[in-house]
């Protein structure tokens, strides 16, 4: 049976790089995002410059189905996963009481419920074969509450604590855990957010999204629990657990809010 590696939000940004990285060491694909037509060019660069086989997977997972759909498509394609990214997620920009409820909830949906929901249908399969590999896109946004991106924050701090837990779990198992904590990175995720103008991404240090999926990759191939990006954020994260937690919610706050004009 073919060893697959799954990865969600695969059609840009981190998730493509992840997967050209996989498939250039040998793993067939399991692609996933809302996006068919990028999937399949994907698919097809894939399969031209490593000769990768690919399943492509075109689904929301906003749609609390969609994890088990994922999985019915593994089972009917008869791939072996050995490797499942869950990097899909997206986040939003401005006062919670005034952003799409309908928006908010589905980012819960994507950011939190997927992850555990896909983790759950796979992570048996691998501890039975004591052998498997889990890579979570993470965040530095997770260790601090975010203003003007509350939902967002907070998503990523379940997936910070949920990813570190399950890697101490799997200790012993053959499947290991790792979790990837970047911060700011050019993808299309400032813009889908609404915060491409706020200082966050303004103030420079927004980091290279091949170099951060290749420094996650090569954390996951190790073993390694987990991996933060990048000098500037290893030393912001030293100074958020000395600073008073009201200075690093102000801190966030005038980072994410969006400049005027």
């Amino acid at each position: 049976m073919p060893t697959h590696a799954i990865v969600t939000g695969a059609s840009a940004g981190l998730g493509c790089e992840l997967a050209r990285l996989l498939s250039s060491k040998g793993h067939g694909l399991v692609l996933v995002a809302r996006r068919e037509r990028e999937l399949a060019e994907l698919a097809a660069e894939l399969s031209a410059k490593y000769q990768a086989s690919s399943v492509v997977v075109p689904c929301d997972l906003a749609d609390p189905s969609a994890p088990q759909r994922i999985h019915d498509e593994v089972e009917r394609a008869g791939a072996e996963v050995e490797v499942l990214v869950n990097n899909a997620g997206f986040g939003s920009n401005g006062n919670f009481w005034e952003l799409d409820p309908d928006r908010e909830l589905g980012m819960v949906q994507v950011n939190v419920a997927a992850i555990v929901h896909l983790t759950r249908l796979f992570l048996p399969g691998m501890i039975a074969r004591r052998r498997g590999r889990i890579l979570n896109i993470g965040s530095t946004a997770g260790f601090q509450p975010g203003p003007f991106m509350a939902t967002y924050y907070a998503s990523k701090a379940f997936v910070n604590s949920f990813s570190e837990a399950l890697a101490f779990e799997t200790r012993g198992t053959g499947v290991t855990v790792t979790l990837s904590c970047p911060g700011a990175t050019a993808t299309e995720f400032a813009g889908v957010a609404g915060n491409d103008k706020s200082a966050l991404f303004n103030t420079g240090g927004v980091a290279d999204a091949s170099a951060v999926a290749r420094e996650a990759f090569d954390a996951m191939m190790e073993g390694r629990p987990r991996v933060v990006h990048g000098f500037r954020n290893k030393a912001g994260l030293q100074a958020l657990r000395l600073s008073p937690r009201a200075a690093a919610v102000a801190i966030a706050a005038k980072l994410n809010r969006r400049a005027e004009g």
